[in-house]
């Protein structure tokens, strides 16, 4: 069986995607109707790698793996040093001898490619800098759930675009056949490498960006490591706030997706995030269900109706 690891959204061809996807249905309907998942990932364990905290990312997959029949193992911050105690290149020699597969939660994407290069398991990126697949993923399921497709849709972010959900969504719709713009202030604007590879539309008016879209989409102003720049960037971001006003220039049917935490008042309103036309509890919880699929297709562990 060939290793496959999963860095980038882009790791996944539009087929595979699909498979994923379709097999994380299977397993919400199966865990929905049956109360429980058939343990086809018995005696399997993941080790969990953080160096940033989460609360929908460790109890999806910790979740995910209990109700496959595997195992879980967190490794926090202080318990390995990754990069100061051992060498990332180590770790991932020896965290890939004794386990299945391997999730990391990392502050640099480049330390996510150095435990894919050197792990013999497969690799997850439960997020980095640069992208957010796992995320991305969640979303895709989400939306697919409520739109009953995902070809030709209209994906809108505004906000902060130089940023890991922006990166991975942008990806997913290159690979897919949907079409994704975003809108963020000068400055704060998308990895060029990965503008002109997802061959995205980028703008600053956020009105825009939103026009027409069948799905709206924004995430938090200031994310982990820019706590130095809240009051700068609560004052610049402040015109891209989704709120009734913006979502009026979407779609009448359009939904909202955050991939939380999210601060009410700030990126959105708690009219909208609370409203009908969100969905992120409903994405949140498809978290558990987008990994497990993706643990499996990974592992090419088999599952059956």
């Amino acid at each position: 069986m060939k290793l496959r690891h999963f860095v980038s959204i882009s790791d996944l061809s539009s087929k595979e995607i699909v498979k994923v996807l379709d097999l994380a249905d299977k397993l919400k309907r199966e865990l929905k109707t049956k109360g429980k998942n058939k343990k086809i990932l018995d005696g399997k364990t993941l080790v969990m790698i953080y160096e940033k905290p989460s609360l929908r990312t460790r109890l999806s997959f910790e979740i995910g793996m209990t109700q496959l029949g595997g195992h879980a193992i967190y490794l926090g911050p202080t318990d390995i040093s990754m990069g100061k105690r051992e060498s990332v290149t180590d770790i991932a020699k020896v965290t890939s001898r004794m386990a299945d597969i391997i999730m990391a939660r990392t502050f640099s994407h480049k330390i996510v490619e150095e435990l894919a290069k050197n792990s013999s398991v497969p690799v997850i990126n439960g997020l980095s800098d640069m992208e957010h697949p796992c995320q991305i993923l969640a979303d895709l399921m989400t939306i697919r759930e409520v739109k009953k497709k995902l070809k030709g849709l209209n994906i809108s972010y505004v906000g902060d675009c130089e940023n890991n959900v922006v990166h991975s969504f942008a990806l997913a719709c290159q690979i897919l056949e949907m079409k994704f713009k975003c809108a963020a202030p000068k400055g704060y604007e998308m990895n060029k490498k990965i503008l002109a590879k997802s061959k995205a539309i980028q703008l600053t008016d956020p009105i825009k960006a939103v026009k027409n879209a069948d799905v709206v989409i924004t995430d938090t102003w200031i994310s982990m490591g820019d706590e130095a720049e809240k009051e700068k960037r609560l004052k610049i971001f402040k015109p891209y706030q989704v709120n009734k006003k913006l979502m009026k220039e979407a779609k009448n049917n359009a939904i909202f997706l955050h991939c939380l935490p999210a601060y009410r008042g700030n990126e959105v309103t708690s009219e909208i995030i609370d409203g009908n036309k969100s969905f992120v509890f409903q994405e949140a919880e498809n978290r558990l269900h987008a990994q497990k699929a993706l643990i499996i297709f990974l592992l090419n562990a088999r599952f059956r109706k």
